[in-house]
């Protein structure tokens, strides 16, 4: 396992289609409300432009939020040293087709290593809210396994500010699960060789066949 550090957010996004990264596992296995696997495959394989979010609202507000919300994470659990450096990216030849990005690693009171993922949503909708009722919605929880993989790491943190607009009544409410990789192992190997198998695809050039996403 080994990390890099681009030398700016442009070069970053450049290495994008050499892989799969985090929030695109969840499309190759069919549960990205957003994409499917063969939009995905068209992406990588330069027949489609990635949509460019990187100006909506609530995708500022996410990247602004971060950095605020990992060093809140860092005084609510002293237990954990956490770490990040900006543009990073994470590799492991046992997996040659993954890329890790990660808004933070983390070390706990035993030397274990662990990934800190950090989510911001606005519930807008009653469907949004459901998809977090007990349980993290599919795509993201797709996302922390694949960086346990890449990252061999022991365990997940995942930090989410969910937000409701009542009337222009505010509510927040923050959430934190935590995943054992023992207990997740299983899911672990099925995302990992599924993304093998995709990025044959790739490597061919020959469209997968087409998984609908389970919304």
């Amino acid at each position: 396992m080994r990390k890099h550090i681009f030398e700016s957010r442009n070069e970053w996004l450049g290495n994008r289609n050499k892989g799969i990264g985090g929030s695109e596992i969840s499309a190759v296995v069919g549960r990205n409300p957003y994409m499917d696997n063969v939009t995905l495959w068209e992406v990588k394989t330069g027949r489609r432009r990635a949509d460019d979010i990187s100006d909506k609202p609530y995708v500022r507000y996410g990247t602004q939020a971060e950095e605020h919300l990992r060093a809140l994470f860092a005084l609510d659990f002293p237990q954990y040293k956490v770490m990040y450096e900006e543009n990073n990216s994470f590799f492991n030849d046992p997996y040659p087709f993954a890329q890790a990005s990660l808004d933070g690693w983390l070390e706990d009171e035993n030397g274990r290593l662990g990934v800190l993922e950090i989510k911001t949503t606005e519930i807008i909708r009653t469907g949004q809210r459901e998809k977090w009722k007990d349980r993290i919605p599919d795509n993201y929880y797709c996302q922390v396994c694949f960086y346990m993989a890449v990252m061999e790491a022991d365990f997940a943190v995942l930090k989410a500010q969910l937000k409701t607009d009542f009337g222009g009544d505010m509510l927040q409410e923050t959430r934190h699960y935590h995943i054992e990789r023992s207990e997740v192992q299983e899911d672990i190997d099925y995302l990992m060789q599924k993304g093998a198998e995709f990025w044959e695809y790739v490597k061919s050039d020959t469209r997968p066949p087409l998984i609908l996403p389970e919304i």
